[in-house]
C-alpha cells in the first residue's frame, strides 16, 4: 500500500519529524528541501525514506541536531566549511552560497566541507549552482561499501560524483552519479519493502553475487567499470575524505543506524565561473555539442526523465508506502 503527498505537505512532515527528533529549525528546513526534493525526482533511495534514519541518529546523538557549520576562507578561492557532525545539507549550503558570493573575485573557488554526513543527491547541490549561472563539481565519500579491487572486504563507500552546467535557454545540465553500479540507498529500499536485488549489484560477506538485499548490506556494492571504476572511487576517495579532512570510508560509522560516533565525512565542491573559463561563447558552444548528442535517433541528455518526474510530482505529489506515512506521522506527534 502507498500514500500521496503534494510537496508542501511532505516537506512539513519532514521538518516536523527533524525538529521532534531535536534539529533545530534551519537544519530542519534544509534537510526536509533535500529530501523531498529527491523523491520528487523520482529517487526514493535518498528521499523520505531516509528520514527515520535520520531521526534516530539526532535523537541518539549521533548527529548533532543543533549544530551551526562553521566557514574559513584559507585562500582568496578555498574554503572550508566545518559541519560540526550535523546534517550536511545546512553545511553545503552556507558553504556554496559564500563560494558564490566570492566567484566574481576569483573565477572559482574550492569548497571543502568536513564532519559531515549524508549529503543526499549530490546533483541538486551542484543544479543549485548551475541556477545561478555558475558549473560545478561535487565529489563525496560515505561508509565503507565497496572492496579494493580484487580484495573483499570494504574500504570505500559508494562515494557519488555530480556535475552540473548552466544552458542557454533551457534547464541546466546535470550529471550524477554513484561510482557503485547502484546507489547503496536502493538496496536500502529494497531490504525495506521485502523486494529482491539484480545479482549483479553486490556480493555477500563471503564475497558471492546475492540477490538479497540484506545479505548485501551485510556485504560489499560491485564498483561501475570493475578494476577502472575502483581506481575511480579510490580517487574520490582522495579528493572528498583525504583532501577535506573528513574520514574515510572504513573509519565513518554507517548512515543508517543511529549507533555509533558521526560517520564525519567529507565532500568536495568546485565552483567555476564558465564565462571566465571558457569565454564569452561558453552557452552557445555547449549547445553545439548537446545538439550533436541530440541530432542523433535514440539518445537524451543526462537528466530527462528526472526533469519529468519532478514536473509530474508539482502537479500530483509523491508516492510513498503506507507504513513509512504512519512512522513519520507518529514521529511528528511525539
Amino acid at each position: 500500500m502507498s500514500e500521496q503527498l503534494y510537496l508542501h505537505a511532505a516537506r512539513a512532515l519532514a521538518r516536523a519529524v527533524l525538529i521532534a527528533a531535536g534539529a533545530s529549525r534551519a537544519a530542519a528546513e534544509a534537510t526536509a528541501e533535500a529530501l523531498v526534493a529527491a523523491d520528487a525526482d523520482g529517487i526514493a533511495s535518498h528521499g523520505l525514506s531516509r528520514l527515520p534514519a535520520y531521526a534516530d541518529q539526532i535523537r541518539s546523538g549521533k548527529v548533532k541536531g543543533q549544530a551551526e557549520p562553521t566557514l574559513e576562507w584559507t585562500s582568496v578561492s578555498t574554503l572550508r566549511v566545518d559541519a560540526r557532525e550535523g546534517l550536511a545539507f545546512p553545511a553545503i549550503a552556507a558553504g556554496l552560497d559564500a563560494a558564490a558570493g566570492r566567484i566574481a573575485e576569483s573565477g572559482i573557488v574550492a569548497v571543502s566541507v568536513f564532519a559531515s554526513h549524508h549529503a543526499g543527491v549530490m546533483g541538486h547541490h551542484v543544479e543549485q549552482m548551475a541556477e545561478r549561472g555558475l558549473a560545478s563539481l561535487a565529489f563525496s565519500n560515505s561508509p565503507q561499501a565497496i572492496a579494493p579491487w580484487g580484495g573483499q572486504a570494504g574500504v570505500f563507500g559508494t562515494n557519488p560524483i555530480a556535475f552540473a552546467t548552466p544552458r542557454k535557454d533551457a534547464a541546466p545540465l546535470v550529471i550524477d552519479a554513484s561510482l557503485s553500479k547502484v546507489a547503496r540507498g536502493k538496496i536500502m529500499v529494497a531490504a525495506q519493502r521485502g523486494n529482491p536485488i539484480p545479482d549483479d549489484w553486490a556480493l555477500d560477506a563471503q564475497g558471492n553475487p546475492t540477490t538479497d538485499p540484506k545479505a548485501a548490506l551485510a556485504g560489499t556494492m560491485l564498483p561501475i567499470g570493475d578494476a577502472k571504476g575502483a581506481a575511480l572511487v579510490l580517487m574520490v576517495e582522495i579528493l572528498a575524505a583525504a583532501l577535506t579532512g573528513g574520514q574515510f570510508g572504513f573509519e565513518a560509522a554507517s548512515f543508517f543506524t543511529a549507533e555509533g560516533p558521526s560517520p564525519a565525512i567529507g565532500h568536495l565542491f568546485l565552483v567555476m565561473d564558465p564565462v571566465r573559463l571558457g569565454g564569452p561563447d561558453y552557452l552557445v558552444r555547449l549547445e553545439r555539442l548537446l545538439g550533436a548528442i541530440l541530432g542523433q535517433d535514440g539518445t537524451r541528455l543526462p537528466g530527462e526523465r528526472r526533469l519529468k518526474a519532478r514536473a509530474v510530482s508539482e502537479a500530483e505529489g509523491i508516492t510513498i508506502p503506507a507504513d513509512l506515512l504512519e512512522d513519520l506521522q507518529r514521529r511528528s506527534a511525539a
